[in-house]
C-alpha cells in the first residue's frame, strides 16, 4: 500500500494498493452513525463494507452515473440523514465512481454545514480525478458541476481491487485523466504508457499501479498547493491546471447529454488544447503529435463532431475559468510548462476545431 498525503487546510491521506478499502472502519471510528451512498450495482459491495462497521449504518442508492449528480438525488440523501438523525459527529461515505462521489462530498459538504466524509472510488477516473481534492457538486442543465463546494475528505480509499471487475472501456476512460496528468506535471507517466500500452489496459499490471500513483501524487500536489483553485494568470497557474483539455470536454459532455464518459470527452479535449496551444505560437507539431499518439495508443477517441462548433463554442461560456466575458484556457509550451491563454481569438479556436475534426 502507498499513502499519498494531500496537504491542504484538513490535511488527509490517499491510501493506493489491494485490499485498501478495509480501512474504512478506522476511516469512520467514533461515529454512531455512518451513511454509505452508492449506486446500484453495488449494493452488495455496499452491505460488505456496513458489516464491518461499528455503527448504524443507513445504505442510501443512487442512480447511476451523472444521473445521480442532480438536485432531486441531493434533496433524497438529505431527507434519508434527517430519517435517520445523523449528527455533526456521523459520517458519510462515497462507494462509487465520480459522480457518486461528487454528489455524496456534497451532501457530506452541506449536511449540518458540513460532517466527516470518506470516499471509496470504485472507478480508475475516480481515483485519480474526482476522489481526490476536496471538489463536490452536482450538475444543472445548464451545465456540469455548477454548484457545490469545496470539502476535503477524511481519508480516500483507492483500492485497485475494484479495477479488476470494470469493462474495459471504463478503465479507459480513467486513462485519458492520466495521460492528461502526465503532460501537466509528470513525464514518467508519459513513459510508462509510451513503454507498454496494453498494460495500461490490464487491471493487474504493475505498470498500471504505478501509473494510477503518479497520477494521484499529481493531483495531491496541486491541489495541496491550491485547493479552492484560486484564479491563475500567465505562466503562474494553481488548480487550474487540472483543467488541461476540459474547456472543450465538458462542452461536449454536456452536448451529449452525459452520454458520453467523462475521459473520452477530456480526451478530444486534450487534444484540441494541443493544438490550441501550437496554433498560438507555443507547443510544436511533435508536441501535438505526441499527444495524439499516446491518446492513441490505448483506444481513446481524438475527435468529434464536424458541425458541433457552435454548440459548443455557447457552451464554452460557462466555463468554470470563465472571468467575465472572457474565455480562458490552461494551455501548454511543453510538459510540465503551462500556461493560461485569455479570450484567444475567435478565428483560432474555430480553426483549430475545424483542424481537430479533419
Amino acid at each position: 500500500m502507498t499513502s499519498v498525503a494531500v496537504t491542504a487546510e484538513r490535511p488527509y491521506a490517499v491510501h493506493v494498493g489491494r485490499g485498501v478499502a478495509s480501512g474504512l472502519a478506522s476511516a469512520v471510528s467514533g461515529c454512531a452513525r455512518v451513511a454509505i451512498l452508492h449506486p446500484a450495482p453495488l449494493r452488495a459491495r455496499a452491505t460488505g463494507l456496513a458489516a464491518g462497521l461499528d455503527a448504524a449504518v443507513t445504505l442510501i442508492e443512487l442512480p447511476d452515473g451523472e444521473r445521480a449528480k442532480r438536485s432531486a438525488v441531493l434533496d433524497e440523501a438529505w431527507q434519508r440523514l434527517a430519517k435517520a438523525g445523523f449528527t455533526r459527529s456521523d459520517a458519510v461515505v462515497g462507494l462509487g465512481g465520480g459522480a457518486t462521489t461528487d454528489l455524496a462530498g456534497f451532501v457530506a459538504a452541506s449536511w449540518l454545514r458540513g460532517v466527516r466524509y470518506v470516499s471509496v472510488p470504485t472507478t480508475l477516473l475516480a481515483m485519480v480525478d474526482a476522489a481526490v481534492g476536496g471538489k463536490t457538486g452536482i450538475n444543472l442543465p445548464q451545465g456540469k458541476n455548477l454548484v457545490g463546494a469545496f470539502w476535503e475528505p477524511a481519508a480516500v480509499f483507492c483500492d485497485l481491487e475494484f479495477l479488476t471487475t470494470l469493462p474495459t472501456d471504463d478503465l479507459r476512460g480513467g486513462l485519458a485523466e492520466m495521460i492528461k496528468h502526465g503532460f501537466i506535471a509528470d513525464e514518467p507517466t508519459l513513459a510508462l504508457f509510451e513503454a507498454d500500452p496494453a498494460a495500461m489496459l490490464d487491471p493487474r499490471s504493475d505498470a498500471l499501479a504505478e501509473a494510477v500513483t503518479r497520477s494521484i501524487e499529481v493531483k495531491a500536489r496541486v491541489v495541496s498547493g491550491d485547493l479552492r483553485e484560486a484564479t491563475s494568470s500567465g505562466t503562474s497557474v494553481g488548480r487550474e491546471l487540472l483543467n488541461y483539455g476540459h474547456t472543450l470536454g465538458h462542452a461536449i459532455e454536456r452536448r451529449e447529454e452525459y452520454r458520453w464518459r467523462h475521459g473520452y470527452a477530456v480526451s478530444v479535449g486534450v487534444r484540441y488544447a494541443a493544438l490550441l496551444s501550437r496554433n498560438l505560437g507555443h507547443a510544436d507539431a511533435a508536441f501535438v503529435a505526441r499527444h495524439t499518439d499516446i491518446l492513441a495508443s490505448v483506444g481513446l477517441p481524438l475527435t468529434y463532431t464536424p458541425d458541433a462548433f457552435g454548440d459548443l463554442r455557447a457552451t464554452m461560456n460557462l466555463d468554470k475559468k470563465t472571468r467575465g466575458a472572457a474565455l480562458r484556457f490552461v494551455l501548454l509550451d511543453a510538459v510540465a510548462s503551462p500556461f493560461v491563454a485569455e479570450a484567444p481569438g475567435e478565428d483560432v479556436l474555430a480553426a483549430t476545431y475545424a483542424e481537430l475534426v479533419a
